[in-house]
């Protein structure tokens, strides 16, 4: 039947492995990545992509904790708003909070885990649904075109372009995720430390529990760092198998 050829070709399409990539396009879309993350006009322009994890972690651990989302606000200057409904301190509120600056990382770590086993088309996919599934809680113009976006893009690359543009674009995006959630930490301490950021996630999460504020931007920079070690290792795998190593 048609329609059971389809389902079982899209099934195909999304759970079969591609071969692996060459380990020059894996050093090379590390270096695009960090390229991207360490120019300031770059990292401007596609620093709302860790934005959109950002938000996209405390409405996923709000929602997980029992909290009502009351919606998700992108803003021009890549900064956002997650609002959610519930008791204003204890467990749901300190993980709701602690969820956004590492979520990036960790999202990053789960494209890394999916590139390992080579699942390309899979991880565009994914990606693809979860923007769509935030959508539905954007609550401004910016966000929702923000978002229309990124994940038309996405899309388009899963559907249009060739095998290696897609691992290309695979492998650069999940480095840019690994890479780019450690950036945020760094400029959060630093504004932090001129008085311009008096009610950041590590500030609230000071006044909810008995640690100070440098405390959990540490925890940030701790997870974020051991995430991008290890996603590293993950995406390495072509070098290591190229050279004759093993993880």
């Amino acid at each position: 039947m048609p329609l059971i050829d389809g389902l079982t070709t899209l099934w195909d399409k999304l759970f079969s492995a591609q071969p692996d990539p060459p380990p020059l396009l894996v050093l090379l879309t590390a270096v695009v990545a960090l390229v991207v993350v360490s120019t300031r006009l770059t990292w401007r322009i596609t620093r709302n992509a860790v934005t959109i994890a950002h938000e996209g972690g405390h409405a996923l651990m709000a929602l997980l904790t029992g909290r009502k989302l009351r919606g998700i606000r992108l803003h021009s200057d890549t900064s956002g708003l997650t609002l959610s409904a519930g008791r204003p301190s204890g467990p749901g509120m300190i993980l709701t909070l602690l969820a956004g600056y590492i979520a990036p990382s960790l999202v990053g770590l789960a494209g890394a885990w999916l590139l390992g086993g080579n699942r390309i088309t899979l991880l565009l996919w994914v990606a693809v649904a979860l923007l769509l599934a935030m959508l539905v809680m954007i609550r401004n113009v910016f966000g929702v075109l923000s978002l229309l976006v990124t994940g038309g893009v996405v899309l388009a690359v899963s559907w249009y372009a060739s095998p290696e543009v897609q691992a290309a674009f695979a492998w650069t995006s999940v480095w840019f995720l690994l890479l780019g959630g450690v950036r945020p930490v760094v400029e959060l301490q630093r504004l932090r430390s001129r008085g311009r950021m008096p009610e950041s996630d590590a500030d609230q999460l000071a006044r909810l529990t008995p640690f100070p504020a440098l405390f959990w931007v540490t925890v940030f920079a701790l997870v974020n760092l051991a995430v991008l070690v290890g996603g590293a290792l993950l995406l390495a795998g072509p070098i290591l198998t190229d050279a004759g190593l093993t993880l």
